[in-house]
């Protein structure tokens, strides 16, 4: 494909061999046992340079481009949606403070993370608070040389692994402030099962997909963060910090979708050729085919979406319409895509002998996360209507 530089086929290739030969022999297992990414796959991820993929060198990162950081990813989310959403918590934090951050900050945390020294979780969802970032009630009050966190966060995943939580508090106690009265915050803690009760409490949530990654409500009573980590130096702005940041975030989920979708494809295509009714694999049925012939259509038409973004973030350019587009073709895509493949498998897809089963559980969270599907739409109608 003519948009890619040799560079972006080695790294493709190289992502590729590292999913075929350490996670698409392990995946199908591990979900099914509802475990965890093991830890030496993550430090394998983080040796390979994954983790600082966007980086600058200065910061010990790669310091390669956006459409690195979208094929990397698609490659990984097709053996494993949960190894390919490792990668997002180091962009989300990584990029806060590469935008935003002091360069004290800077150079304290982020080679760190470009390393895997220091593993990330991102806490801005509050139990009430969703898609309304403005109505956040968590505090962060200033006391001394720290602030004091209270309240609680939810859906805050990879929590328990994480050695640094971005958290968003509110440190105006006016809530007719809304954005203008958040902040964003680096608090570190150590990883494990157990956080820091009560002053940091942390339960995780059951879901019925994306497995290999823990999602935890969080509760803050007293936990104190150095004045000297709340980001950027300056109160009142995290919101405004997180907009480049969702921008990566999005660009990175249409990548994932496009992952996912494709080990479906793949999937059906091989149990297409491989199962016989009627006298002849099933590949030889028309319904088949146009089903598969669909489903890659519609692959395709998200991949070049998410491109398409990511190259205009890597021009300097602000792309949050063309990150919406993609987030929002590609998480709708990936569940029509996977739903096909399920049934393309007919009863086998529902049970848990296959992996397409897990492609489709997965996929549901495409439509929630990251700006649900109804919120990329807003933000592609504002950008449309207001014509900036």
């Amino acid at each position: 494909m003519g948009i890619f530089a040799d560079h972006h086929l080695e790294i493709r290739r190289s992502v590729r061999d590292f999913v075929e030969r350490e996670i698409i022999p392990i995946a199908h297992d591990l979900d099914n046992q509802e475990a965890e990414i093991p830890m030496p796959i993550i430090q394998k991820m983080a040796d390979l340079g994954y983790f600082g993929l966007i980086f600058p060198e200065e910061y010990d990162g790669m310091g390669l481009d956006s459409l690195s950081m979208a094929l990397v990813t698609e490659e990984l989310s097709r053996g494993w949606l949960s190894v390919g959403s490792v990668m997002t918590r180091m962009i989300i934090t990584g990029t806060l403070l590469w935008h935003a951050g002091t360069e004290e900050q800077k150079k304290r945390f982020l080679p760190k993370i470009s390393r895997g020294e220091l593993l990330t979780a991102a806490a801005f969802t509050e139990p009430d608070v969703g898609s309304d970032t403005g109505g956040m009630k968590c505090r962060a009050i200033r006391e001394g040389d720290n602030y004091i966190l209270r309240g609680e966060k939810t859906w805050c995943t990879f929590a328990n692994r994480a050695h640094v939580l971005t958290v968003l508090a509110r440190t105006d106690a006016d809530p007719s402030k809304r954005h203008k009265g958040l902040s964003m915050f680096l608090v570190e803690k150590e990883p494990g099962d157990d956080f820091d009760p009560p002053k940091l409490a942390g339960s995780p949530i059951p879901t019925i997909g994306y497995k290999g990654m823990k999602s935890y409500s969080l509760g803050f009573d007293g936990y104190e963060v150095p004045s000297e980590n709340l980001l950027g130096g300056e109160e009142g702005k995290g919101f405004y910090q997180l907009m480049p940041t969702y921008e990566y975030a999005r660009i990175q989920t249409a990548a994932r979708a496009v992952g996912v979708a494709q080990a479906s494809l793949e999937a059906a295509i091989q149990y297409a050729k491989d199962r016989t009714q009627f006298g002849k694999p099933i590949a030889e049925h028309q319904v088949i085919r146009h089903k598969i012939a669909h489903m890659a259509t519609d692959i395709e038409a998200a991949r070049q979406l998410c491109y398409a973004a990511a190259m205009k973030k890597d021009q300097g350019e602000r792309a949050d319409l063309e990150a919406g587009y993609a987030k929002a073709f590609a998480a709708e895509m990936a569940e029509r895509v996977t739903s096909e493949a399920l049934q393309v498998f007919g009863g086998y897809g529902y049970s848990r002998e296959y992996p397409v089963q897990r492609y489709w559980r997965d996929a549901r969270v495409f439509r929630i996360f990251e700006g649900t599907s109804e919120i990329q739409y807003e933000v592609i109608a504002k950008r449309l209507l207001d014509n900036r």
